[in-house]
């Protein structure tokens, strides 16, 4: 299971018990779950092991706050670290090595080498069993969020690759959401697109064209008009392309596949239409 739900990002939770004793462990069993309220969750399954529940959860039980401090590269290494079951009042942010800094709304403190760090008040804990393994579901809503400055673009949006995230896979396996890692999808929030229904056979059959290509075409809002194919087909970059597949000896459909192809891993699926309509 594990392994086929990930990557799954990681909530490196900071308590307190009723006595003010710091506690500090990853989670990654989390996700966010709604925005206005901000909410999200994460659990601390009981231990398989003894069927004991773990600290976080037990000073949640006490104080109902927590501050989820998001986990990037440069610390993953620490944060494990932290996941040691160290006896009860051992301080994790001593043994992993990290800064406490106090919060402004809640008690437990903040990981100050954390991108991003949230107070969090606890809504509701959910216990979905009492065997070892059991979810202890813990529903929080964030109250305040620091965000490191150095993590965002010129928008004042969080960039990912500034902030480097990672996120639990499955056995010993992470992986780091940066870099190559990263891509866009464009989201179809105010259109419909075409569907694999309208895909043209002789394209919906290609076997140049892969499922991902497919998708891209069939998230059009509209297929191009001759006019817009004409228009487009006396481009002089696209002539070069038109001659080359003239001048291809293998079946020119496919040679058209291939340069449509070309267009759609440059996110450029209207091009990529085009030059699939044209007559060849």
């Amino acid at each position: 299971m594990l392994g086929a739900i990930a990557p799954r990002p990681i909530a490196f939770a900071s308590t307190v018990d009723k006595n003010g004793n710091p506690n500090l462990s990853p989670f990654s069993f989390f996700n966010a779950f709604g925005s206005k309220p901000p909410v999200v969750a994460f659990s601390p399954a009981r231990r398989v092991r003894d069927n004991t529940i773990k600290h976080t959860l037990e000073n949640i039980y006490e104080t109902n706050e927590v501050v989820i401090n998001a986990v990037n590269y440069a610390m993953v290494q620490q944060a494990s670290l932290a996941s040691c079951e160290y006896p009860k009042g051992v301080n994790e942010f001593v043994k992993a090595g990290f800064t406490p800094v106090e919060s402004e709304i809640v008690k437990p403190y903040r990981v100050k080498e954390s991108p991003v760090q949230m107070e969090c008040r606890v809504l509701q804990v959910v216990e979905t069993g009492n065997e070892g393994g059991a979810a202890n579901i813990i529903i929080c809503e964030i109250l305040l969020m620091h965000i490191a400055d150095d993590i965002l673009d010129e928008n004042n949006k969080i960039n990912p690759h500034k902030i480097d995230l990672v996120a639990r896979m499955g056995a010993d396996n992470y992986c780091r959401a940066s870099g190559n890692a990263v891509f866009k999808v464009p989201k179809p929030n105010l259109k419909l697109g075409i569907g694999f229904d309208n895909i043209p056979s002789g394209i919906l059959n290609s076997t140049i064209l892969t499922g991902n290509d497919l998708g891209k075409l069939g998230n059009a809002e509209r297929l191009p008009t001759a006019e817009e194919i004409e228009k487009f087909s006396r481009l002089p970059e696209i002539i070069k392309i038109i001659d080359s597949i003239k001048s291809e000896k293998s079946e020119s459909e496919s040679s058209v596949h291939i340069a449509a192809k070309k267009f759609l891993d440059e996110n450029k699926p209207e091009e990529a239409w085009k030059l699939l309509l044209m007559n060849f």
